[in-house]
């Protein structure tokens, strides 16, 4: 099966499951051994890979760029995206006294900079605000993408985390129209089926990315009656489609819903990146994909 692109816009594609570097920090990789697993991710078919700038106490942009420099070459065969705007406390940061956002023009500007300086890039692809501010200015937001797009340092912009009246008030002010929103989906999380998000998303045809499809492993190892009753649909699915893995459903049940969700995989062991490109050749039917839906909520559908 071929790991497909898909189009956020007109003229910008990624691949249809992304590699996410939240924990990259920890997998403890040479720059070399990172190169290599890059490469190898690159040669299955994913080509876009998400970060943060927070991500490992701000260290993991720096890996994952020390690592491209050996091969400069790789810059053109990837999509980068990353986020701005949480403010950690940190000993990188000792003036900070509380954990904050920040969508201020400087900040973001100086964010995007320092992550380019990271990456040993000249351009972002796409830039995410990683999560909504009680504290926000949508017109200082709107300049600082669009010097950033004059400069030709990010190509795309979008968000993490918003709900839908945050996402339509800030595309109220951009020049150019959000391309996605990066959420926590999975079927132990159904916010997004609730809140109104996965409408928004079907009616405006934005395809969003799940972070922590997996539930950060909790659909493996349940500790609650919620995870248990998920874990059983699974396996029930699971049987019905001769599939060893349970991560595949998973993958599976989320690249079956018809809004286009992208996961977010975060692992570094080649075997789970082949399971989630699994879950691109399986398609749950209707009773299947509500079978673990309705594990998940603990009742039947009204």
């Amino acid at each position: 099966m071929q790991i497909n692109k898909v189009k956020l816009t007109a003229d910008f594609e990624i691949s249809n499951l992304i590699q996410g570097h939240w924990r990259l920090a920890d997998w403890k990789l040479t720059n070399n051994e990172l190169l290599t697993l890059t490469k190898q991710t690159i040669d299955i078919g994913i080509t876009t890979f998400d970060h943060a700038d927070i991500y490992g106490d701000y260290s993991c942009e720096q890996l994952f760029g020390n690592a491209l420099s050996l091969d400069k070459r790789l810059r053109n065969k990837i999509e980068i995206i990353t986020k701005c705007g949480i403010k950690l406390l940190s000993n990188k940061y000792p003036d900070r006294k509380i954990k904050s956002y920040d969508y201020s023009f400087s900040h973001i500007v100086k964010s995007v900079e320092n992550s380019l300086k990271s990456f040993n890039t000249d351009y972002i692809d796409l830039l995410l605000l990683h999560r909504p501010s009680p504290y926000f200015n949508p017109e200082e937001v709107a300049k600082a993408f669009s010097y950033l797009k004059k400069q030709g340092k990010v190509l795309h912009f979008g968000v993490s985390n918003f709900n839908k009246t945050q996402f339509e008030m800030l595309n109220n002010f951009v020049e150019e129209p959000l391309v996605t929103n990066q959420v926590e989906i999975s079927p132990y999380n159904l916010e997004h089926f609730n809140n109104g998000n996965i409408d928004y998303f079907l009616t405006h045809k934005i395809k969003p990315m799940a972070w922590s499809p997996l539930a950060g492993g909790n659909l493996f190892k349940p500790n609650n009656a919620k995870g248990t009753r998920i874990l059983s649909a699974l396996q029930e699915v699971a049987n019905e489609l001769c599939i060893k893995s349970l991560d595949v459903v998973i993958y599976s049940w989320l690249l079956s819903h018809p809004s286009n969700i992208i996961p977010i995989l975060g692992t570094h062991k080649m075997e789970r990146l082949q399971n989630a490109k699994k879950g691109l050749t399986i398609k749950l039917n209707a009773e299947q994909w509500l079978k673990i839906y309705i594990a998940s909520l603990g009742n039947e559908l009204p």
